[in-house]
């Protein structure tokens, strides 16, 4: 990647969902060091732009890019995504009963890295990464998201993108079905993965989120196209006119 090259960049993405066009011509670009956020009403397309980006075979695209660095990632599959540096932190992480999260954790860094981790360098970086959730212990030998709330898995989809240390994150609505105290403390754990080499998209439906993490560039996400791109005050614009009033302006700007 080149100085010049963006990190991450949508071109014009059009992708059809079981035959239903969802997504029709989405395009951004993420600089190293931003925090983009996506919002936008259900059914809008934002975790339809998540999972296209990670490769899931049920979206299809028809056509524009997903570029990494400047290299079109829509031919790879998710884990090759992965390893060149992309994660997504799921809205509805999935359980996995029978498998420790330490052994998942280890298994993935190792995936990522090429390379094995010492048992100690291992568990050492585990349990500083754990201390920034406020995790217990015993955490790390529980199985996958096997009877885990909704605050534990959304803290465990953070834990392990600190772990895996990815170029580029996309949170897809990891707000969602938290209390105050659980989104404090998975805020705090996303500014602390956050650096000037990271980008990442954080897809949310809410401005709660965005009181904690704090993004360069909000854009609204509308109709499965982008219909307004702006800084942190339009998510304070959303909250007093609502996604149907930001829908209205831009239709309005467009037969203008």
């Amino acid at each position: 990647m080149t100085d010049t090259t963006p990190l991450f960049q949508i071109k014009d993405l059009h992708v059809r969902v079981e035959g239903k066009k969802i997504l029709n011509g989405v395009t951004l670009t993420v600089k190293p060091g931003e925090i983009h956020a996506v919002m936008g009403p259900n059914g809008s397309g934002k975790s339809t732009l998540a999972y296209t980006a990670m490769g899931h075979p049920r979206y299809v695209v028809e056509s524009g890019e997903v570029l990494l660095r400047g290299e079109n990632i829509l031919s790879l599959k998710p884990h090759e995504r992965a390893i060149r540096g992309l994660f997504l932190a799921f809205q509805y992480p999935v359980a996995v009963p029978g498998v420790s999260v330490a052994n998942f954790l280890r298994t993935a860094m190792k995936a990522v890295r090429k390379q094995d981790i010492a048992v100690k360098e291992f568990r050492k970086e585990l349990k500083e990464k754990m201390a920034w959730l406020d995790m217990a212990s015993s955490f790390a030998s529980r199985y996958l998201n096997d009877g885990f709330s909704g605050g534990e898995k959304k803290r465990l989809e953070i834990l392990q993108m600190a772990l895996l240390s990815p170029s580029m994150a996309i949170l897809d609505e990891t707000d969602s079905g938290l209390d105050i105290d659980a989104l404090r403390i998975v805020s705090d754990g996303i500014n602390r993965v956050a650096s000037p080499e990271r980008g990442m998209l954080v897809i949310t439906h809410y401005q709660r989120l965005l009181n904690y993490v704090k993004p360069h560039v909000i854009h609204v996400l509308a109709g499965g196209r982008i219909v307004r791109t702006g800084g942190p005050e339009l998510a304070l614009l959303l909250e007093s006119k609502g996604y149907e009033g930001i829908e209205q302006e831009a239709a309005q700007g467009a037969s203008a």
